[in-house]
């Protein structure tokens, strides 16, 4: 359970690094284009590799579905609200949403971290590259946004070192649930973390990335899509 909790601290606390990037100087949108792209190619390829393949190694075809089709539709829903609040904020109150995204997108994420270390003793170190390279350009992009809000700056780094507290904590929970649950149950919430993710990539990581890094963003998903597909392999 410590070794869950250290590692989901490691990967959670990008949300933290990116917010003192934001703080320390101004990031062009091709960078954080360019970044948010390579994450969104890992995260495609811990989905395929981490946890579709996985759920349907251990557990049947019909609970990764139902975890597919649960998954997608709670995130589509949750951050349906989260956008309905962030449209209703103004001012300084709009970080607050923002945080709330980054802690929705981070859940199931740091989830799968803790359900992997579940099934194999040991952290999947595409799934930390994915993980922390998507957090980084969105506590980039939000923490800046706060700041243009009139936030202090000790009030930003403390909204995120909280958001980034929750995350870590999910993989505790991940590591928790994965061993209280029988095979089909782990091949559920397997599926459930994909279909989650997936849904964010699409609505999300890959519109915002095309949108910042232009044609450059296609490349740098191959490149994250690549390193992580490597490294599930050679681990």
């Amino acid at each position: 359970m410590l070794a869950s909790l250290g590692w989901g601290a490691l990967a959670a606390s990008s949300l933290v690094v990116g917010a003192l990037l934001a703080l320390v100087r101004s990031w062009s949108d091709r960078v954080v284009g360019l970044v948010l792209g390579f994450g969104a190619g890992a995260l495609v390829a811990s989905v395929s590799f981490e946890l579709a393949e996985e759920g349907l190694r251990i557990g049947s075809a019909y609970a990764v579905a139902a975890g597919l089709a649960l998954g997608g539709l709670t995130y589509f829903l949750a951050d349906r609200g989260v956008q309905r609040w962030g449209g209703r904020s103004g001012g300084a109150s709009a970080g607050t949403p923002l945080a709330v995204g980054a802690f929705l997108d981070g859940i199931p994420e740091q989830a799968v971290l803790g359900i992997g270390i579940a099934a194999g003793g040991a952290v999947s170190p595409a799934l930390l590259v994915a993980i922390y390279a998507s957090n980084l350009p969105e506590a980039i992009g939000s923490a800046a946004d706060m700041r243009a809000a009139g936030r202090s700056r000790g009030s930003v780094v403390a909204l995120w070192t909280g958001v980034a507290a929750c995350c870590a904590a999910a993989t505790v929970a991940g590591t928790l649930l994965a061993d209280a649950v029988s095979s089909d149950g782990q091949a559920f919430v397997d599926g459930f973390a994909a279909g989650a993710l997936l849904t964010m990539l699409i609505d999300s990581m890959v519109p915002e990335a095309k949108e910042k890094a232009k044609d450059w963003a296609g490349l740098a998903t191959v490149v994250g899509f690549a390193l992580a597909a490597g490294l599930s392999l050679l681990g």
